[in-house]
Order: structure tokens, then sequence, then C-alpha cells
């Protein structure tokens, strides 16, 4: 089954908790403390193979969870880090975010992404020792792997595609020019997915074509079958536009103009790649002037080929025209990369607003909200009372105690950050 496209949830692993301890030894009075630090949580890759090529392993909306790390242990022990996930997709795979926003191209063999992130282990109180503080009983919590629901969409790896009307013979010339062997027949939508080719000009030259289901009016906009494959022409150093020239009860320049419409109108301009027009079944004209009337009106523009994939009629003078096409265009850039200038951000010293901020609820809550104020609790371990201290102090800090005066908080107001709730008072 051929999928080219899926969304998938990826959760990494959280890190592990550090450990709060203390050394305990015979005849050692003052031990001091030797909680060790928790491991990294697991992380996500995706990794380009060619062991497949299609997207048929995440067909179904799942979410994929790495595992989290050890906590940390006595004597300083460090907890174990957990193993990072690494999930192979075909070669031409891109990686988007829920927004449709471009995030990695995997486009050749063994390009790795790092998807998500694992946490990082909390630290133990062994690591918060201080010449005025000899026996802290505070650590750090591992904090939690990232999150992220992505797309995966596939895009061939072909140099040529073959674009045009349905039935006009685009399977049939994949079938004579290479090893495969698409489904052929007489009616409209015969190819219902993408099908590659290798073609071989000799021992020494190949390259790879790529037979596209017909596309109809409107494609660009989601008609037909159209949008799901326009994509896989993103990627082709050059076009092969057949039409049926044979067809009198269609107009072939009409038919044209309807396909290299549908082609302007995608996200990408697929026009400007280098096109070749092979109007296909000159073996059963009657007579020329279809075909006279056509290169009139294109041969200032276009390459014209006159092909029968009956007769194999100018075939391989076809292909070895298009062969050299590639060779001279370079790969076109799916996406345009950021300029440098657009990436430069200013350094500006932290104000507290930036750091967290307080809603009220309708059940008047006080709920402290920013993903800095959330992510310090998050690594705090409060289950024991310095640690709870600890927190505290931070929070007035910022200046939260601050903005909930002025928000106009009563004793015994509820708090709530994160998935901690407390009750304030002044």
């Amino acid at each position: 089954m051929f999928i080219d496209r899926a969304k998938i949830t990826l959760v990494a692993g959280k890190g592990g908790d550090g450990a709060i301890s203390f050394r305990h030894e015979k005849y050692v009075e003052f031990g001091g403390p030797n909680g060790g630090n928790g491991g990294r949580g697991g992380s996500i890759y995706f990794k380009a193979s060619n062991s497949s090529n299609s997207l048929v392993n995440y067909r179904h909306a799942k979410t994929i969870k790495a595992e989290s790390g050890e906590k940390g242990m006595a004597k300083k022990m460090y907890g174990r880090g957990a193993k990072d996930i690494i999930l192979e997709v075909p070669v031409g795979t891109m990686v988007l975010d829920s927004n449709e926003n471009p995030l990695a191209d995997l486009s050749k063999e063994g390009m790795t992404y790092l998807a998500a992130k694992g946490g990082r282990g909390g630290r133990g109180n062994a690591c918060f020792v201080s010449s005025t503080h000899r026996t802290p009983k505070v650590a750090e919590n591992g904090l939690p792997g990232e999150e992220k629901e992505l797309i995966l969409e596939l895009k061939l790896l072909a140099d040529v595609g073959l674009v045009g009307l349905p039935s006009v013979g685009k399977s049939s010339l994949l079938n004579i020019i290479s090893n495969a062997h698409p489904l052929v027949a007489e009616y409209h939508f015969t190819t219902l997915e993408p099908n590659l080719g290798v073609v071989r000009i000799d021992s020494e030259k190949s390259m790879v074509v790529a037979d596209l289901p017909g596309l109809i009016e409107g494609a660009s906009r989601g008609k037909g079958l159209g949008l799901t494959f326009l994509r896989h022409i993103e990627r082709c150093r050059a076009i092969i536009h057949i039409v049926d020239i044979s067809n009198l009860e269609e107009d072939p320049i009409e038919n044209f103009e309807t396909i290299n419409k549908e082609l302007a109108s995608y996200r990408l301009d697929l026009t400007k790649r280098p096109m070749v027009i092979a109007l296909n079944k000159c073996d059963l004209l009657e007579n020329r002037d279809a075909v006279e009337r056509f290169k009139k009106a294109y041969k200032d523009k276009y390459e014209i080929f006159e092909i029968s994939t009956v007769t194999k009629e100018n075939v391989s003078k076809l292909m070895q025209r298009v062969y050299t096409i590639v060779q001279n265009t370079p790969f076109f850039p799916l996406y345009k990369e950021k300029q440098t200038d657009e990436m430069v951000l200013k350094v500006e010293n932290t104000k507290d607003s930036d750091i967290f901020d307080i809603k009220v609820d309708n059940k008047g809550r006080y709920i402290i909200i920013g993903d800095r104020v959330i992510r310090t609790y998050r690594l705090i371990n409060i289950s024991e009372y310095e640690g709870f201290m600890k927190l505290l102090k931070y929070l007035d800090k910022i200046g939260v105690e601050r903005k909930l005066r002025e928000l106009g908080a009563k004793d015994g107001s509820t708090v709530i950050l994160d998935d901690f709730e407390f009750e304030y008072f002044e």
C-alpha cells in the first residue's frame, strides 16, 4: 500500500529525578549528601532509509513514546539514560509541524532529524552543597520530554515527472522505457498511486522517472487525485508533458493549457521546471493537421516530440534529450531558507512579565502561567520542606506575590501552578 502522508504524535522521555540521600557509614559522623543525578529521557529521531518507499507504517494516527530516564541513586550514582527511538522513513520524506511549516527534508539515505528531545535528568542533592549549606535536602526533578504533533509527507525522488490528462499514455511510456510495470488500461485514473522507473540511457547513464496520476481541472484545489500527487513532482528537475494528439473529440491545445494552469496554481510554480512536450499516439493519426496546429502554437517555447508508445517511435530520442536536460538542471529547493537578518534576536533584560502571568478563572482561582515559571517549578522537588521553601522564594523573587496582591487575592485564595495547588496568605 502506498501512503505518502501521515500524522504522528511524538512524546520524548522524561528525565529521571535527582536523589536526596546522605552517606551513612559506621564511624563516619558527618557523611554528607550523596544523592546522584537522574538519567536523560529518551529522544525520538527520524532517519531516512531506502528500505521503504511508503509511509504505510504511520498510516494510522498514533502516539510514539520514548522511555523515561532512571532516577538518581545514593552514593552519587547516576540514573541510567533511556534509549533513543529511531523511526525509519523513506528517503524523500519531509517533516512538517502541525501548521504545515517545514522542519526537515530527509532527502538522502542516512539523514537524521531530532524530532522530539528527551528531558534532562534532575540534579541530586550532592550538587547543591556549598560553603554555607553543607547538608542540602533539595534535588531537582527530571524535565519532561518534548511532545509534538508532526506531519510526515513523502515526496518522491524522481528526476523526471510525467504529467498529462488521464489516459494520454503516461503509464504506457513508463512501461516501455523502464523496468516499472504500471497497470495500463483504457479508462480514466488507471494510475491510483505514483510509479517510479529507472530509465537507462546506456550502461553508465540513468535517471528516475515518475508516472503520476492523470490530472483534471481543479487538481491544485484538491479535485480528483491531483492535489494528493502534485507534491511528488516538486523534486523533479524536468517534466514531460504528454498530450494525446489523436483525440479528435477534444482540443489538444486546450488540454495542454488546462494541465499547465494546474501546475502553475500549485504552491510551488511547477511551470518553472524545464518542460518537454510529447505528442503521443501519432500512429493513430489520419492526417497531421492537429500536430501542425499544436507545433505552431508552442514551437517557440517548448521542445516538441512526436511519439508513439505502441510503435516506440522517437521514444529513445525523447529520453536522451530529457536526460541531457536533467544533467544541466539544478535541484529546486522545496522551501525557502530564512534570511540571516530574520534570524537575529535582540538580547534584552528579561522582565517578570516575560517569565509568568496570572489568570483568574471562573471559579476565582489564580492560575500562574508561563513556560519559564512552569519549567522551573517542574525542576524543584517539593517533597522535602527545603524544596518547598525554595519554590516559594523563587515565586517571590520573580514577583508572583506582588502580582497576586494587585489582582486582589485574599487570604485563603486558591493558587494553581501547573499541577500544584496551594492557598495564598499574605
